[in-house]
């Protein structure tokens, strides 16, 4: 049997901290640190304490090259490789140990860099609610918890400062100055169908589609991408837009088509829609959502073991939902987007891989609720919060 380290290891140290009362009864210092080793893998997606013999053989076995067993077990002891090879840290290959090698594969076909895949499996969310994590947002709460913020601009030196002069009015103004993020959705208003399509074509269609190879296309859409990519995928989930029925849809960005992945009862979509948004109810009221996915080996086909590769595809998500935001605000509808989502709920959902997909954020919009509003949003005109 041949073994090799897996693809993506970080170790991190840990410390428990405790109070010595013993010590502290004697007049000295009572803080004691209990410390140990953490590894973080992204195949495994899980932290996993070993010991620092454990570490030393993971350090001393490679991560390309396979070396047989019996070696390793002679340099480090059967016990030790043994434990390794049952959390899945060291990859054999033999069918007993197929499961965490098929993970280890997966991850290095996909192109990861390694800090974006660590940073991207343990950076996910999984059953946030609003009893364990998920809080309404308030500026007077975080006002009396952590004082005054930062400035809202950077003030450099003015000596010099070149005035400019006032900004035209232009088409998109209407637009730009009226979209806003919107928490006071209306429980009884539906999306009708037309907008409904108008902001999944304009946001998240094709409006060409390039032929750059024998059996090879790229599309053009109305935001950048990198790469001209464009591996964000757009599941919807609909609660009220008239016409389709309550259910989680993939919308084909060429076919111009949502295609039922699941549907359900009102009540149920409502329930889904929490979950998702990690207990928001103030964003899960919206009537329309739109679960942002990656996918990373469209991304990464390019951009292989890219630094820069993953923070652009966050950045794909933040150009389209600023286009949703502008094609919400021309229906005269607020808008969201929220990266606080429940990941791997979303993961499970859609039947994702997180090392091949990654669930970036979530948008949605409705029309706005009518009366006095119970959540904070900021409108262009409007001197006070709320």
């Amino acid at each position: 049997m041949k073994i090799r380290r897996c693809a993506v290891l970080y170790i991190e140290s840990r410390e428990q901290l405790s109070i010595d009362w013993r010590a502290v009864l004697a007049g000295a210092s009572g803080l004691a640190a209990d410390s140990h080793w953490v590894a973080l893998a992204p195949h495994l997606d899980q932290e996993l304490t070993i010991t620092a013999t454990e570490l030393a053989a993971l350090g001393a076995i490679s991560q390309t090259v396979w070396r047989e067993r019996a070696h390793c077990e002679q340099d480090h002891g059967e016990a030790c490789v043994a434990r390794l090879l049952e959390l899945g840290l060291l990859i054999g290959d033999t069918p007993q140990y197929a499961a965490a090698r098929e993970r280890d594969e997966t991850l290095r076909a996909t192109h990861w860099r390694p800090l974006s895949a660590l940073a991207h499996t343990f950076g996910r969310w999984r059953e946030v609610t609003s009893e364990n994590g998920m809080e309404a947002p308030s500026f007077e709460a975080l006002l009396a918890q952590f004082g005054e913020p930062p400035p809202p601009t950077l003030d450099l030196a003015a000596h010099g400062a070149l005035k400019l002069p006032a900004a035209p009015s232009g088409l998109l103004d209407e637009p730009l100055l009226h979209r806003y993020t919107g928490r006071n959705f209306d429980l009884q208003a539906s999306v009708p169908l037309a907008v409904a399509a108008r902001l999944l074509q304009r946001t998240f269609g094709a409006q060409e589609v390039r032929t750059v190879g024998p059996h090879s296309s790229v599309l053009k859409k109305t935001s950048p991408s990198g790469g001209g990519l464009h591996p964000v995928e757009a599941f919807v989930l609909v609660q009220r837009v008239e016409g389709i029925a309550p259910g989680l849809y993939h919308y084909h960005p060429i076919a111009h088509e949502l295609r039922p992945l699941r549907t359900f009862d009102a009540a149920h979509a409502a329930a889904l829609a929490k979950q998702v948004l990690a207990d928001q109810h103030w964003l899960a009221d919206a009537p329309l959502q739109v679960l942002m996915v990656g996918r990373m080996e469209r991304s990464f086909w390019k951009y292989r073991n890219h630094q820069k590769a993953y923070r652009a595809l966050a950045l794909d998500a933040g150009h389209l939902s600023q286009t949703f935001y502008l094609l919400a605000a021309e229906a005269g509808m607020p808008a969201f987007v929220t990266a606080a989502i429940n990941d791997v709920d979303i993961e499970r959902m859609l039947d994702l891989d997180h090392l091949r997909h990654a669930v970036v954020a979530v948008c949605g919009c409705g029309p706005a609720a009518a009366g006095p509003r119970t959540m904070v949003e900021l409108r262009y005109g409007e001197t006070d919060a709320i």
